[in-house]
């Protein structure tokens, strides 16, 4: 009997890198379809709607629909319409992807006297916006972070990501969030109820911290790619930094492809 394995995908460093595309990306895709490998694409960054990752990805040649894209702004604004009710109240530090996907799930955003504090990405981040964040959640707000990144890859450089904001929120609040996107399990659990069943998943992507540690965290199987994050040149002193071991290193994607196959083949026997 066929091993039946599932994927989910990140894309920063993995797929793209700004508005770089990753060697053998297209072609990637263009298998896994070919093949009905069920997949997602699972992004951290929060900043576009999952319609707008979608035409990003379209736009370098990689096959993308929105109802592939899981974003971590998607799955935060599920927990807090979990965890706070149709209505909740939202004090937003973040941009587009993240505003509509509360408005989405039903939310409220607001200035004052919120329930919750969401935060992501922000490139308008302020003082003011500090200020009012950190004084709601000393006040009782609870504090959600859409993903913990410090560094987005970017062309040929990085990036101050969220977690990188984070850091003075939680300096100024006294209060560590409630964190929604890799390595922890709600952005994951929240895209696993979205793959088709299969036997296996497998959580692919070029960080350690982030997407290899959020497949150990969920109990999946993950394969890391040197793509991005993580190279050849520094692939072993960040496995022996972090303590993160993922099941498969691959150079590329269809390096990696072949790898999964390989391991479904002996799974089946």
């Amino acid at each position: 009997m066929q091993h039946r394995f599932g994927l989910l995908i990140d894309l920063d460093g993995t797929m793209y890198a700004g508005n770089r595309k990753i060697p053998h990306a297209t072609m990637f895709i263009e298998y896994l379809r070919t093949a009905g490998i069920p997949y997602l694409y699972l992004t951290n960054n929060s900043s576009r709607t999952a319609l707008a990752v979608a035409e990003h990805l379209q736009q370098m040649g990689i096959p993308a629909s929105a109802d592939e894209v899981v974003t971590s702004s998607q799955a935060a604004a599920q927990y807090v319409a979990e965890t706070g009710g149709l209505g909740a109240r939202v004090y937003v530090i973040g941009e587009i992807g993240l505003h509509a996907a509360l408005l989405e799930a039903g939310l409220t955003i607001v200035e004052d006297d919120p329930e919750f504090v969401v935060q992501g990405i922000d490139r308008g981040f302020s003082y003011e916006k500090l200020n009012k964040a950190a004084a709601y959640i000393r006040g009782g707000a609870r504090y959600v972070l859409t993903n913990p990144d410090r560094l987005l890859p970017y062309d040929d450089t990085f990036l101050p990501g969220a977690g990188a904001l984070s850091a003075s929120i939680q300096m100024a609040s006294n209060v560590e969030p409630t964190i929604i996107g890799k390595p922890c399990e709600p952005i994951v659990q929240f895209a696993l109820r979205r793959l088709p069943s299969v036997d296996e998943v497998w959580v692919i992507g070029d960080n350690l911290l982030t997407d290899i540690g959020a497949g150990q965290t969920s109990g999946l199987r993950t394969a890391l790619v040197l793509t991005g994050l993580t190279t050849k040149d520094n692939v072993d002193s960040l496995i022996q930094q972090y303590g993160i071991v993922p099941d498969l290193i691959a150079n590329h994607l269809m390096e990696l492809i072949n790898l999964i196959e390989q391991y479904g083949r002996e799974r089946a026997v």
